[in-house]
């Protein structure tokens, strides 16, 4: 079961990201993850385009008509 993050444990996270990055660096490392995500997300709609253009194609069965089998020819 993963536990949920409550205020304390994000206060604890920010000041760590302080301590290790520094108050200078915030605003460079924020725009750094947001670019990240844009990406990621420019490529995933890329691969479900890509996927919907190379997914395989059904091919279409002719119907049976109702009271004749496939092998039975009619004269």
């Amino acid at each position: 079961m993963i536990p949920r993050i409550g205020p304390m444990e994000l206060v604890i996270i920010v000041l760590i990201v302080l301590i290790i990055f520094g108050a200078g660096k915030l605003p460079q490392v924020g725009g750094a993850i947001g670019k990240g995500i844009r990406e990621f997300r420019r490529a995933k709609e890329g691969m479900e385009t890509i996927a919907k253009q190379t997914a395989p194609r059904r091919a279409v069965r002719p119907q049976r008509q109702p009271g004749r089998s496939l092998g039975a020819r009619s004269s």
